[in-house]
């Protein structure tokens, strides 16, 4: 039987991995993209396990609302990766700030 702090538990451990990967690895916008996207997934596995034991249907609800706008993030900041990599030819996160006017 799973219980909700076995839920908690993963999710505070996708959660500090995302963090980590973000401290950790400042170089890659991928990456860092990848590691915000994950944070985004650990706060919903919070928000479907509170809101299945508590048998509130609302934060599987609200759970769709932040896959919307993780959804529309990623696209703009692909599309964002793509013109950064037309001008530069890099990915770099550094390099971006010689695009300053």
């Amino acid at each position: 039987m799973i219980v909700l702090s076995d839920y908690l538990i993963l999710a505070a451990l996708l959660f500090s991995l995302s963090l980590a990967g973000i401290f950790l690895n400042r170089k890659n916008i991928i990456i860092l993209l990848m590691c915000i996207e994950l944070m985004l997934l650990a706060v919903n596995l919070n928000f479907i396990a509170f809101s299945h034991f508590s048998g509130d249907p609302g934060g599987q609800v609200f759970v769709f609302f932040i896959l919307t706008v993780a959804a529309a993030e990623a696209a703009i900041g692909l599309a964002i990766l793509v013109v950064l990599f037309r001008n530069l030819s890099t990915i770099n996160v550094a390099d971006i700030k010689s695009l300053k006017g």
